[in-house]
């Protein structure tokens, strides 16, 4: 199929999300912008936080990742459900008492202003680096396969791309948003299943025969007992459940659209329809990875990792498959990227820039601020992608978890010293322990070899940056001025 037919695709797609936000976005102010007004429907906020969650990366890294690892990231899921139910029974209870709107005025109620400003600073670094990574991914597939015959250069793709996902949340935000995640979720699972039944079909197998080849040809192992491996079961679970409490729970572009929700229960019932969703959707990504890997090793394509799929979809499958393909990866790549343009732009303004304590700012003057944050952002991801393209990662799913890591772990030392202790921080201590914290995470991980023989430290690194963190905050904290 022709790129160019590619690309007509690609924009009568995005022509339908921007009808939605005109329709969505009207008579919207600044708390539809951040909160929806509070007014969103629990069920349509589950769904969308699914494409969210997962993004473009998954849509191709976690199939690509199957010919090497196996289903080892079923462990990761695993642990994922458990995150989840920790976020809706210990941290939701939380936000909803304090009718927070950003999730981070919470350390500073309980820690102190330099708290806050510290976990906000952390929040929009951890996620602009996330963001970004997941972006390039998608603009790079978008790129090889399409743009480059038409003679666009990399940097005009990504550019067009943050200018599509500008022009529909531009005025609605997040009450925009929980309507054009939940089409896009929508794409995103009917890519992946009419791809999988099309391979079942093309290579005559029934699911049972294609798990029996996929065992046969040893990338269907999902437990790995292994103690001194990366991958080892428990560390996977327990790293995975940690994964989700940081990176969803004390992470305001998810939280952003889950405390949009009426009530504490519906809210509830929201994450834990996430998890057993997350748990199914990525078994079945699990499962078309090992029908690609099945599939290229019939087409001779010697393809691996985030290039499989693609390669694939775009060069072995029939034309309606390739536009399915393409629809179903942009489907992943907006509700990533434009929530996270979203959230960053709320917490800059509510948090950095202390846009609701400013009471000479009316209603107008915030909405040009805000609008003037949002493309400044805009122009973050835009130079951020183009580092990204220099780097060259070949496993953007392995990164992005290696980000998490360092940059979401003092996050979660800052609001387990909160929860767990009634101590009072010396506040100006604060920002210098996060720091500190990430940084002898890295010379652990550097000097493993010589500091922990034969262990390796895998997605526990966050649980250690985490806990880091958590013994400095002790340290330059006192029993004796406690805040109620």
């Amino acid at each position: 199929m022709s790129a160019g037919l590619l690309f007509l695709f690609v924009i009568i797609y995005f022509g339908v999300l921007l009808a939605v936000a005109k329709i969505t976005g009207k008579n919207s102010n600044n708390m539809s912008f951040f909160i929806g007004n509070k007014n969103s429907n629990w069920m349509l906020v589950a769904f969308g936080m699914i494409g969210t969650s997962l993004s473009g990366v998954t849509f191709v890294s976690v199939p690509g990742a199957v010919g090497k690892d196996g289903f080892h990231y079923l462990q990761i899921t695993i642990g994922y459900l458990i995150g989840y139910v920790a976020i809706a029974y210990v941290l939701l209870p939380i936000y909803y008492k304090m009718n927070l709107t950003s999730i981070y005025n919470y350390l500073e109620t309980r820690l102190g202003f330099n708290a806050y400003k510290t976990g906000a600073s952390f929040f929009v670094l951890s996620r602009t680096l996330g963001a970004t990574a997941r972006l390039y991914l998608v603009v790079k597939i978008l790129q090889v396969f399409i743009l480059d015959s038409m003679g666009v250069p990399f940097w005009g793709t990504t550019l067009v791309i943050l200018a599509m996902i500008l022009l529909y949340t531009y005025e609605g935000g997040v009450k925009t948003i929980v309507y054009t995640d939940t089409l896009q979720t929508s794409g995103m699972l009917l890519g992946l299943i009419i791809c999988s039944i099309y391979i079942l079909s093309i290579m005559d197998f029934s699911v049972m025969d294609g798990l029996h080849a996929m065992q046969a040809k040893g990338i269907a192992t999902v437990f790995d007992t292994d103690v001194n491996s990366k991958t080892f079961f428990l560390k996977q679970i327990i790293g995975g459940a940690f994964i989700t409490l940081t990176m969803t729970g004390l992470d305001q572009e998810m939280m952003q659209k889950n405390i949009s929700v009426k009530t504490l229960k519906d809210a509830q019932k929201n994450m834990i329809t996430i998890g057993f969703s997350m748990l199914l959707v990525i078994t079945l990504f699990l499962f078309l990875g090992g029908l690609l890997n099945l599939f290229a090793a019939q087409q001779n394509v010697k393809e691996v990792g985030d290039a499989l799929f693609p390669t694939l979809a775009l060069q072995h499958m029939p034309p309606y498959l390739s536009i399915i393909f393409i629809l179903a990866l942009i489907s992943a790549l907006f509700p990533s990227a434009d929530g996270a343009i979203t959230a960053l732009t709320s917490s800059f303004c509510i948090d950095l820039l202390g846009m609701q304590r400013n009471k000479e700012w009316d209603e107008a003057k915030q909405k040009k601020i805000r609008q003037r944050v949002h493309l400044g952002f805009a122009f973050v991801f835009l130079l951020i992608v183009m580092v990204f393209k220099w780097i060259d990662n070949k496993s953007i799913i392995d990164l992005i978890l290696k980000i998490a890591s360092y940059t979401y772990g003092p996050l979660l030392g800052l609001f387990a010293f909160g929860i767990l202790t009634k101590r009072s921080l010396n506040n100006k201590w604060v920002a210098f322990i996060c720091i500190l914290a990430p940084i002898l995470c890295y010379v652990l991980e550097y000097y493993q070899k010589y500091l922990l023989g034969g262990f390796q430290i895998g997605q526990e690194l966050l649980i250690i940056n985490g806990l880091f963190t958590f013994l400095g905050l002790w340290l330059i904290s006192s029993p004796n001025t406690e805040k109620k």
